[in-house]
């Protein structure tokens, strides 16, 4: 499953490193890719092993806002 999300709070080059790492280390995810410019994070995961739902949970446990 593919999915890009909307992320509000991302600023810099930390924020990508703590976005992609925390989002990586999810069972199932495959690839994280943060647009800072769009405000974006593009993950691609398997449904199976993780939500969405997780994935956003995660993103806010970093201090960023899910949109």
């Amino acid at each position: 499953m593919n999915e890009t999300l909307k992320v509000q709070g991302m600023s810099c080059g930390h924020c990508v490193n703590a976005v992609e790492s925390s989002v990586g280390e999810l069972q199932g995810v495959s690839s994280v890719k943060v647009d800072l410019e769009k405000g974006e994070v593009a993950v691609e995961y398997d449904t199976s092993k993780t939500s969405l739902n997780e994935i956003q949970e995660t993103i806010e446990d970093q201090g960023y806002d899910v949109v």
